[in-house]
C-alpha cells in the first residue's frame, strides 16, 4: 500500500517518541474549538493531529521518527495565531501562513528539547514543519500527501459550502498538483457529496 522509495526505515517506537507525542497532544488538547467526532466533543487541533498522523502511517507504515514527529506537531497550537489577526488580503494570508509555520517549528523544537532529542533530529522535524526541500525530500512528499488527504476527507465539504466555486476549483487543482499518484488514488475513493463531486470533476477536467 505504500511506496517504499518514499519511506525511510524507522526503528521500533522509542520512549522519547511517545513522550514527545504525549506533549504535543497535551498542548493541542487546549484548543478551545471543539469538533464532534463519533458523538464526542474533541479539541479540533488534537483530532487534526491524530488524523494527520494516521494518514502518514497509512501512506508510509515505515515512516521515520522525524516524519512521525512532524506530522503530530504540524499545526501545534494553531488557534493561538488566528487568521483574523492579519489583513484579510492575499498578502495577509501568505504572511499568516508563513508565520504559522515558523511558530509551529519553534514550539515543536522547545518540546523536543524538553524530552531530550538531539539537535539534528529537531532540525529535521523543523525542516518538515517549514516544508523545506519540497518536493525533493521524500518525507516532505508523504507529509504533504497526508495534509491534502486530511483536507479532502474532513474539511473540503465545509469549505465548499462557504467558498465560491471558481475559488474552490483553484484550491483543488493546487492540491491535486502537489499530491503523488498514491495519494490521488486514495482521494478518489472518498465518499463525496454531489457538490464536492462536481467540483472535483471540474477541477480535474473530467
Amino acid at each position: 500500500m505504500n511506496d517504499d522509495s518514499q519511506c525511510q526505515t524507522a526503528a521500533s517506537e522509542p520512549e522519547r517518541l511517545r513522550d514527545a507525542v504525549a506533549r504535543f497532544d497535551a498542548e493541542n488538547a487546549k484548543d478551545p474549538t471543539q469538533e464532534i467526532v463519533d458523538g464526542v466533543l474533541c479539541p479540533r487541533e488534537l483530532i487534526y493531529a491524530k488524523r494527520l498522523s494516521g494518514w502518514v502511517l497509512t501512506l508510509c507504515p515505515d515512516a521515520s521518527e522525524e516524519l512521525r514527529l512532524a506530522a503530530r506537531c504540524q499545526h501545534l497550537c494553531r488557534w493561538t495565531i488566528p487568521r483574523q489577526s492579519y489583513p484579510m488580503t492575499r498578502a495577509g494570508y501568505l504572511r499568516w501562513r508563513n508565520d504559522l509555520k515558523a511558530f509551529h517549528a519553534r514550539k515543536a523544537g522547545g518540546i523536543l528539547r524538553d524530552v531530550r532529542y538531539p539537535e539534528e533530529i529537531i532540525a529535521r522535524v523543523q525542516d518538515l514543519n517549514l516544508k523545506k526541500n519540497f518536493p525533493g525530500d521524500p518525507d516532505s512528499r508523504v507529509l504533504e500527501d497526508a495534509l491534502c488527504l486530511v483536507f479532502l476527507q474532513y474539511q473540503f465539504a465545509d469549505l465548499a459550502r462557504k467558498t465560491a466555486d471558481e475559488k474552490m476549483i483553484d484550491v483543488l487543482r493546487k492540491s491535486w498538483k502537489k499530491m503523488t499518484p498514491q495519494a490521488r488514488a486514495y482521494a478518489l475513493k472518498f465518499s463525496y457529496g454531489e457538490k464536492e463531486q462536481s467540483l472535483i470533476q471540474r477541477a480535474l477536467g473530467k
